[in-house]
């Protein structure tokens, strides 16, 4: 039977550096999958994995140019349960060697929210939505 319903089931980075872009995942706690290998590295974030797989091969896999810098319309959400959490989950990322883009602010809908990008510039929001509380798993329940 056919199920027509979207769902997100992986999410790809493309990376400089597998091995090294792997390694700061791990710091930030993530655990790589037994199917990861040298030029792909998998992660199991709870009903969606992260994939690790090089730029330019994910560029030439898609048949797009690998260039390209700056704001890439794209950010990932790693929502908290509250504002404690999203300071903890912050400045986790920035010591495993991430960046601090934003930091943490209460915004303008009601939430807590900031910025961080990995080491190959890929932005991540960490923020407490309460208007979306996160289930006992750690998913969104909209």
């Amino acid at each position: 039977m056919a199920d027509n319903s979207i769902h997100i089931t992986l999410v790809t980075l493309g990376v400089a550096d597998v091995q090294a872009s792997a390694s700061y995942y791990e710091a930030l706690g993530l655990k790589r999958a037994e199917a990861s290998q040298e030029a792909v590295v998998f992660f199991d974030m709870g009903g969606v994995a992260l994939s690790l797989f090089g730029r330019d091969p994910l560029a030439e896999d898609a048949g797009v140019p690998a260039g390209g810098v700056g704001f890439r319309a794209v950010t990932l959400a790693w929502n908290q349960a509250d504002e404690a959490s999203v300071d903890a989950a912050i400045d986790r990322a920035v010591a495993a060697g991430g960046t601090l883009v934003k930091a943490a602010e209460k915004v303008f809908w009601g939430g807590y929210s900031g910025y961080f990008a990995d080491p190959d510039g890929h932005l991540w929001e960490v923020v407490y939505n309460p208007y979306a509380p996160l289930r006992d798993d750690g998913s969104m329940e909209l």
